[in-house]
């Protein structure tokens, strides 16, 4: 077990301003530039990715470049609408209807991530049938992405000195600002590391390397069962929200593994499910 002395000795959090700048009145935070960044980052490898023939089924790509700059603007409305109703409804419901204006300061508390998702999908889902997209590739070439944003999203937390993990006495430990003086797990990057740069490496892979677009669902399996996997891994460095704390009376179950274990069992039926219609068609 860390001692006190230990816990108390380790890294200071670096002084970061969560304000990146401010123009007039209004100020510009890190947490909203990580998610610009990570849109358009994506939006960017995604066009990459739609304009290589080479890679989908049939050597065809589904998507055209002209739709999927479309497609941008529905995304964008899906993650943000998407994360901040989930981040109330599964973690600050009463918060919220205590000060009603919480609901839009996203610097305040965050998105939720299984919201983002889920507004993501539905978005994907209107767009696809509305422009005759196929619907799984259209969730392969959204998946190939979304570590880039995830990576950002938890780059942004860190600067924030939000969502730190436990106490520790690890020598790369960290002393949150809001975080009380004790050392903690720097379980952000934990995150941006797992969520976002080994998930995109492995993708990559699987798209260029193996061809995995296609054979459709595929990357998309891959991508759900990594994100949770890494999530739930994290979930036992990462401290849980203070207005929840542990689930069920015991000292390890999150909110953030009850969401993330049924997508365990989804992505695998997603990759299952992928592999049998290719062993079908060939």
């Amino acid at each position: 077990m860390p001692t006190v002395a230990n816990l108390l000795a380790i890294m200071p959090f670096p002084d970061i301003d969560p304000i990146a700048f401010s123009i007039g009145p209004v100020a510009i935070h890190w947490y909203g530039l990580a998610y610009v960044a990570g849109i358009m980052l994506g939006w960017y490898y995604a066009r990459l990715i739609a304009g290589n023939d080479a890679l989908w089924p049939g050597n065809v790509s589904p998507i055209s470049k002209p739709q999927l700059d479309d497609f941008i603007v529905w995304v964008a409305l899906g993650i943000v609408l998407g994360g901040r109703i989930g981040y109330i409804l599964f973690y600050d419901m009463p918060a919220v209807i205590e000060s009603p204006i919480r609901a839009i300061q996203i610097w305040n508390g965050g998105m939720s991530f299984h919201g983002g998702l889920t507004g993501t999908t539905i978005a994907m889902i209107i767009f696809a049938r509305r422009n005759g997209i196929p619907l799984w590739n259209l969730f392969d070439i959204v998946s190939a992405v979304v570590p880039i944003g995830l990576f950002c999203g938890r780059i942004a937390n860190f600067i924030n000195g939000e969502l730190w993990g436990r106490l520790t006495d690890v020598p790369w430990a960290f002393v949150f600002p809001n975080g009380g003086p004790f050392a903690r797990h720097p379980s952000q990057l934990y995150e941006a590391g797992l969520e976002g740069i080994v998930l995109l490496l492995v993708l990559t892979i699987l798209i260029f390397a193996f061809r995995a677009l296609k054979t459709p669902g595929l990357v998309t399996g891959v991508f759900v069962c990594g994100y949770a996997l890494s999530r739930i891994f994290v979930e036992f460095f990462r401290e849980p929200d203070a207005q929840l704390g542990y689930l069920l009376g015991t000292n390890w179950l999150t909110m953030g593994m009850v969401l993330s274990s049924p997508m365990v069992l989804l992505g695998l039926w997603a990759i299952v499910r992928a592999r049998s219609r290719a062993a079908l068609q060939s």
